[in-house]
């Protein structure tokens, strides 16, 4: 199971071999994610890579699943090849499948993304409540009009939605799109969620993430999130 620490959680996505996990965990990142099964994303390795990783670093770090599987028994396996206790969902999931994935693997940490797009707030609203009863977490990411990508667009969105679901969501919310070491600690004052999530504002021009700009995130993150009240720091599960 994925544990959650206190002072707020950060998730760090797109991790592309083990030479970059081993340098994310140096640099103090617990929580590290695979995308694999991709929309508009090429992925960076294949599952088999993936558990290998996990094999290695597991008792260092904790590893998570980001996909866009949409049926429970496609996803449940893929984690369990990975050998993860998380996952993120970024596609159009029904309710059924999302209801027998809980039923299914009451092991599996599920989080839901809820993808911010212009003039959407009621959609947003809506997902929150049909979703609530079968998740353990939400992530509010970018939509990219131009592309149709939802999430690693290295764009952010209108922080206000994602502040107004924070408030009226029964789940924690974790923050993700267009985040870097420069907007962080403002992301985590404005918005309050109980973590970030991070994938391309620390790569480097070769899509590989950067030392510095990972300790620097990291560092920023940490101080903000140390610098709020106890507003969803952590993530229960019921």
């Amino acid at each position: 199971m994925v544990t959650h620490p206190q002072t707020g959680l950060i998730h760090i996505a797109g991790v592309i071999d083990r030479a970059e996990a081993d340098m994310l965990i140096a640099c103090g990142a617990t929580h590290l994610g695979f995308p694999l099964v991709l929309g508009h994303h090429k992925e960076d390795l294949t599952p088999e890579a993936a558990a290998v990783i996990v094999s290695e670093f597991e008792a260092r770090a904790e590893f998570f699943l980001i996909t866009y599987l949409k049926r429970a028994v496609d996803i449940i396996e893929l984690c369990e090849l990975l050998k993860v206790g998380g996952v993120q969902l970024h596609d159009d999931i029904t309710h059924d499948e999302i209801a027998k994935l809980r039923a299914s693997a009451p092991w599996l940490h599920v989080i839901k993304s809820i993808i911010i797009r212009a003039g959407a707030t009621a959609q947003a609203d809506e997902m929150v409540e049909l979703y609530s009863p079968h998740v353990d977490a939400f992530i509010t990411d970018t939509h990219d009009p131009e592309t149709g990508a939802t999430g690693a667009t290295g764009k952010t969105h209108d922080w206000a939605v994602s502040r107004r679901i924070v408030g009226m969501s029964p789940r924690p919310v974790i923050l993700a799109g267009g985040l870097n070491a420069d907007n962080v600690f403002d992301a985590i004052n404005q918005v309050r969620p109980a973590g970030v999530d991070v994938h391309t504002g620390i790569e480097d021009i070769d899509g590989r993430k950067e030392r510095n700009k990972t300790l620097r995130f990291i560092a920023q993150a940490q101080h903000s999130f140390a610098s709020l009240e106890p507003v969803q720091a952590t993530m229960p599960r019921s």
